[in-house]
């Protein structure tokens, strides 16, 4: 039986359209990328609510803020590299310093980027968004989880940002499956080890991993980080006291991100497991397919597996 996947550009814009048919506040703005959001449907369906700024991210978020102080909830899209490194200083100030109410959305993080290469790349989003004071830092698994955060960031004021690749992945939850912010997701419990991480790609790389070291004898465990931001600390501190090792996974620079928060976590109450990190490590990106950019810096199921056998050594 084939796995069921969907494309996560459709979780987003399928539930952004649920929304719109019931509060005439939801306002969409693209930076001239509809047709790789795929957020044209929502321009057809409600023209006086779409709003395509062109290829000027940091204007698109102003303008969300300035209709944020209106009273609407706006979702403003693009790239996650134009999303974070070109927009942080409007996005720091004009939404979250001034209390307002923006969801900002990057497409494509990390490797899932492939072809558009290495300047369209972003390993470090995730650090840059983290340190932002108040803002809610998501990356959904799966197209399931990836609809209940779009609900649930409509329903929260505040800042959010939505970290989300835009092609097909496979459904880790059922559709009544119910998702908190700062709240994780056991997939599976281990008794040796447990796999702490974030997004789609590392997700699925995981519960492969755990695959592969079965036959060795290892028994590994996932648990789903969903956000980073509030982060769910108790569940990762559960899980290491459980486990000899935890491994951090992130399609994003380790520096600052998931494999920096996990460490603090474990640092800060005095954790004795094993831990190691998987992620980008102080590199920029390139131009490749997925999986060789997913072999290239280390996040493949080998790699992952080699890793946790060394620290379990």
């Amino acid at each position: 039986m084939a796995e069921q996947t969907k494309e996560m550009r459709m979780a987003y814009v399928d539930t952004l359209m649920t929304l719109a048919e019931k509060n005439n506040n939801i306002v969409v703005l693209e930076a001239d990328l509809m047709s790789c959001t795929n957020t044209g449907v929502f321009k057809k369906a409600y023209p006086d609510r779409f709003f395509n700024v062109g290829i000027a991210e940091a204007n698109m978020v102003g303008i969300a803020s300035g209709l944020s102080t209106l009273g609407k909830i706006p979702f403003a899209s693009s790239f996650g590299c134009f999303s974070s490194r070109r927009v942080f200083d409007q996005f720091f100030l004009s939404a979250n310093y001034a209390r307002l109410n923006v969801k900002l959305v990057g497409t494509d993080p990390g490797v899932t980027a492939a072809f558009n290469g290495g300047t369209h790349m972003p390993f470090e989003d995730l650090a840059l968004m983290r340190v932002v004071p108040g803002l809610t830092v998501v990356e959904p698994s799966d197209p399931v989880s990836c609809a209940a955060f779009v609900r649930l960031m409509a329903e929260d004021y505040g800042c959010h940002y939505l970290r989300i690749p835009r092609k097909p992945v496979p459904y880790l939850y059922q559709e009544n499956e119910t998702f908190k912010f700062g709240k994780a997701k056991l997939l599976k419990e281990g008794k040796d080890l447990c796999f702490v991480a974030l997004g789609s790609l590392m997700v699925n790389q995981s519960l492969k991993a755990c695959e592969s070291l079965a036959s060795s004898g290892i028994n590994a465990g996932v648990l789903d980080v969903l956000t980073l931001k509030p982060i769910d600390s108790s569940a990762i501190l559960e899980q290491a006291g459980k486990v000899q090792a935890v491994i951090s996974a992130e399609n994003a620079q380790i520096a600052g991100g998931l494999g920096g928060a996990v460490a603090e976590i474990l640092a800060e109450n005095g954790c004795c497991c094993k831990f190691a990190r998987i992620g980008i490590r102080d590199e920029f990106g390139e131009v490749g397919t997925q999986d060789y950019l997913t072999s290239r810096f280390g996040l493949d199921v080998e790699s992952i597996v080699k890793k946790a056998q060394e620290l379990l050594k």
